[in-house]
Parts: structure tokens; C-alpha cells; sequence
């Protein structure tokens, strides 16, 4: 077997792990915080701190990849994330739980910052948006299938059965990594690692998304928010000044002259704010207003998750043989259409029609992702892949915390924050009143609506892709190599 095949084969089932437990907690939410007799903020920390965790070591984690090899760090994270699975599942108290979650987000990181460092390593250019897509579907589905697998193990086993599917698969995964997988490049060995610059930048992350948290779910928080993001704006100067300053910076900000890595990742950051909470939208709209269980939601999804899988993988293999923007902009384009007309939708809204336009959003977004990944993985130098792999999955982090904030912040615009809160956390849907499920469709609609705006706006960083001095210099390779052997 080819390296490249197994290198895809055990990083995709990592990430496909990292990916469901990113959402699996999300359904199961009001079982986990009975049983612990969680409070509010607790319940919220229950999975934003695996989400927090996550985020601060990505830059970090990329440079130790490129310094001491993106194989050891890898199978170092899923022997951590499997700890940290073990642990949560017998955690007996909401601080314990909170704490063993932050330890599966940290080996979260180091598994999925390294993976697609370690494919672009092992796999040729012109096969690269095949791999990459194959993976980043992975994760993507992974993070659906936490929606709807939830539901199912709830069905008939307690909340701590979402984490014990974990241990098995990471025993095995680790010891599978640390068997097949192998360097391919030579490491940065004499860089440094910028300590004061991590810190720097781990300060401005924790002020952003402690401070977007507490903003979504606690409006008496928002002094607290406005604060927070003032020094994180103080802290973000502070490290790119240091940036430009240290020979060794933990970011190269070079790398952002590149059009298609700044354009990609940009592109990105938008594209995921939009789907993700979508997603959960759907699922809240399904359970509240049509009164359907958690495993019936989770059903109903399903037309995005066959549309998005059946095209994702397409996308990467034609996006290697011809021009990638075509999938890229006609993605992006496809899944704002769907999302302005979810914003159309109502509580009296057919099934069928609301899973037509679940199609059309699957369809765009598995266009959009691969041939976006490529392009950012293709323009990087080849040793700094793990800290450019790094950066990709900071901005996917980013983009999935603000997607859910952002989500109730524009809903609660829409209706009271009390009014949200009680249909959100409600036990029974049937006793919610007429008045307030209406006017919680209606805060749904203009959230699709915002989102389709924030969609639309990311064509724009994708135009940056876009080498106006070229002529497909890409698509004239691949055809000389279809016919030349």
C-alpha cells in the first residue's frame, strides 16, 4: 500500500473522532447538567472548555510539529485524547467534567492540526484536494454525526456512554499511528519556540472567546464582554509586534502575503460561522417547534449529511484535475442561496422543502471545503505545513465558537434572551405557548437571513485566490501528465 493511502486512512479516522465530540455533548446537554446538577454556566463550560482548549495550543502545536515531527505530536494527541475520553466518562462533579474535557480538547488539537500537515507531506500535488477532502469531511461529518449520535446512545444508555464509544477507537488509533505512520520531510530542528509570543496570543484568544461567550449567554455580562475584547485587542498588537521583532516568531506573518492562504483561510472562517450553527438551528427547530425528539431532529439532518458527503470527496478529485475556483465560488454562491431560503421557511414550512434546501446547502459546502484546503495547503512552504495546518484549524475553531454565539446574540434581537433561553431549555415543547414558538420562528428566519449575508461576504476573500498572471498553469500540468505516463 502506497503511503499516502495509509497516512489518509489513520488520520481520517482521528479526525472523524475529534470531529463528533466537538458536537456530541450538544444534544445530550440537558441529561449531562441534570445529573451532575450543573448551573447554567457550568452546562456552557461543559463544552466550551473542550472548544477553548482546543484553540490556544493550535499555534503552539503547529510549531512543535514542524520542529519535533508532526507524526510524534500526532499519536501524542490520541493517547491524550483518549485519556481525556476516559476521564470525562467517570468525571463526577461539573468541575471534574469541565476539566477532562479541556484535556480531550487539548489532544484534539495535537491529532487535528497534525493530520492535514502529515497528508500534504505524504500525498503529490495534483492528488492533494483528493486527500485533504476526504479528511475535512471527515471532521465535518464527524461533527454532524455528533448531533445525531448523540440522540441514538441517549436513546438507551446515559450521557457517560458518549464518551466510553471513544476509548476503544483511541487505543487502537494510537497504537495504529504510532506503527504505520512516518516523517516524510526534514524537521526545523534549530527554530526556537517563542514563549512570550504564545503567551501573548493565548491571552488574546482567551479574552475573544471567554468574552463571546459570556456576550451569548449572559447579557448581564456584556460590560464584561466590551472589556474582555478591548484587551484582547491590546494583547493581539503586543504579539504581532513581537512577531515582527523575534527571530523566531510563532507566526511567520509572511505567510499572509500568500493570496491563497489569506484568501482561503478568510473564505473559511466565513463559510464555517454559517453551516455550523445552521445545523444546530435545524435541529432546535425540528425539536421545539415540531415537537420531535432528539434522534427524530437528528433524521430529519440527514439530507445535508448525504448531500455534503457524496459531493465533498468529488469536489477534491476534480478540483486537482481542473481549476479549483469554479468549485470554490459556485460552492460558496450555491450554499448562500440555501441559507437565504431557509430564511424563508415557517413552522407551517414542508419537510420536503426544508430538505431541498438542506440539499442545496450539502452541496455547496462539500464544493466549497476541498479545493479551499488545497489551496491554502498548496501554497505553503513545505516546512512550515504544520504551523500553516495550525492556522487553518485555529480559524475552523474560531469560526465554530463565534457560529453559536453569534447565532443567539441575532436571536435574541429578534425575541427576548428570557423568552430564548425558556424555549432552549425547555422539557416539554408541547407547553411552550403558540405566541413564543412564533416569534422564535421568526428569530430563526432572520438568523438564516445573517447568515446568508456572512456567507455571501465570503466570496470576497476567495477572489484573492485568484492569480490573474496565470493561465491555468494547473489544469495544463495535469493534462500533460494524463498523457505523457
Amino acid at each position: 500500500m502506497k503511503y499516502k493511502w495509509i497516512a489518509l486512512t489513520v488520520t481520517t479516522v482521528g479526525v472523524l473522532m475529534v470531529g463528533i465530540d466537538t458536537r456530541i455533548v450538544i444534544v445530550g446537554l440537558p441529561q449531562v447538567a441534570s445529573q451532575l446538577h450543573a448551573d447554567a454556566e457550568q452546562a456552557i463550560w461543559i463544552t466550551q472548555s473542550y472548544v477553548l482548549a482546543n484553540t490556544v495550543l493550535l499555534l503552539l502545536i503547529g510549531r512543535l510539529g514542524d520542529i519535533f515531527g508532526r507524526v510524534r505530536i500526532y499519536t501524542v494527541g490520541f493517547g491524550i485524547f483518549t485519556i481525556g475520553s476516559a476521564l470525562t466518562s467517570i468525571g463526577m462533579n461539573p468541575i471534574q467534567v469541565i476539566i477532562f474535557r479541556a484535556v480531550q480538547g487539548v489532544g484534539a488539537a495535537l491529532v487535528f492540526t497534525n493530520s492535514i500537515a502529515i497528508l500534504t507531506d505524504a500525498t503529490p500535488r495534483n492528488e492533494l484536494g483528493f486527500s485533504l477532502g476526504i479528511n475535512q469531511i471527515a471532521f465535518r461529518s464527524g461533527a454532524i454525526m455528533g448531533l445525531t449520535l448523540s440522540g441514538l446512545i441517549l436513546s438507551f444508555f446515559d450521557w457517560r456512554a458518549l464518551f466510553y464509544i471513544n476509548i476503544p477507537i483511541g487505543v487502537f488509533g494510537t497504537f495504529w499511528a504510532r506503527r504505520r505512520l512516518r516523517e516524510t520531510v526534514a524537521l526545523d530542528q534549530k527554530a526556537k519556540i517563542d514563549w512570550l509570543g504564545f503567551a501573548l496570543f493565548t491571552t488574546f484568544l482567551l479574552c475573544l472567546m471567554v468574552g463571546l461567550t459570556l456576550g451569548a449567554y449572559s447579557p448581564s455580562q456584556f460590560n464584561t464582554l466590551y472589556v474582555l475584547l478591548f484587551v484582547g485587542a491590546i494583547f493581539l498588537a503586543l504579539f504581532i509586534i513581537r512577531s515582527r521583532r523575534t527571530a523566531h516568531p510563532l507566526i511567520e506573518l509572511g505567510i499572509f502575503k500568500i493570496r491563497e492562504v489569506t484568501g482561503g483561510i478568510f473564505a473559511m472562517f466565513f463559510n464555517i460561522i454559517t453551516w455550523t450553527a445552521v445545523l444546530l438551528l435545524l435541529s432546535l427547530q425540528f425539536q421545539l417547534v415540531l415537537d420531535m425528539t432528539p434522534l427524530e431532529a437528528g433524521i430529519r439532518i440527514l439530507p445535508f449529511e448525504i448531500a455534503f458527503l457524496a459531493v465533498g470527496p468529488l469536489s477534491g478529485r476534480l478540483s486537482d484535475r481542473f481549476n479549483r475556483m469554479p468549485f470554490i465560488l459556485s460552492g460558496l454562491t450555491l450554499s448562500t442561496v440555501a441559507l437565504f431560503l431557509f430564511a424563508t421557511t415557517n413552522q407551517n414550512t414542508p419537510y420536503l422543502l426544508l430538505s431541498v434546501y438542506m440539499v442545496l446547502l450539502g452541496v455547496g459546502t462539500g464544493l466549497f471545503i476541498a479545493p479551499n484546503l488545497r489551496s491554502v495547503m498548496g501554497a505553503v512552504p513545505e516546512r512550515r505545513r504544520g504551523i500553516g495546518s495550525a492556522l487553518f484549524t485555529l480559524f475552523v475553531n474560531l469560526g465554530l465558537t463565534v457560529s453559536l454565539n453569534f447565532a443567539i446574540l441575532i436571536m435574541s434581537l429578534t425575541a427576548p434572551y428570557e423568552v430564548i433561553t425558556r424555549i432552549i431549555s425547555a422539557l416539554n415543547p408541547a407547553s411552550i405557548p403558540l405566541a413564543e414558538r412564533l416569534l422564535f420562528v421568526e428569530s430563526l428566519r432572520n438568523t438564516y437571513l445573517a447568515f446568508g449575508v456572512i456567507n455571501a461576504l465570503a466570496i470576497i476573500p476567495s477572489l484573492l485566490q485568484i492569480d490573474f498572471r496565470k493561465k491555468s498553469i494547473q489544469t495544463e500540468d495535469d493534462q500533460i501528465e494524463a498523457v505523457v505516463p
